[in-house]
């Protein structure tokens, strides 16, 4: 009986993928953040009284701060 050499079904390794370009790293967190902006407008919508306190909250925070 011989052994591959190869990965097979049950092996820990990991195929070396080609090294990510820059575009596609761009194109990437753009999804990624149109995807977050998405989720916090749906959340504003369900739940008004959780944003607006947190708007409050964020604004008393940047006012404490302000020079």
């Amino acid at each position: 009986m011989k052994s591959t050499p190869h990965a097979g079904p049950g092996s820990t390794e990991q195929p070396q993928a080609p090294p990510e370009t820059e575009a596609e790293r761009r194109r990437r967190r753009a999804r990624f953040l149109r995807e977050l902006a998405e989720a916090r407008e749906l959340r504003a919508r369900v739940q008004p009284r959780r944003t607006k306190e947190r708007r409050m909250r964020e604004a008393l925070r940047m006012r404490t701060f302000r020079i």
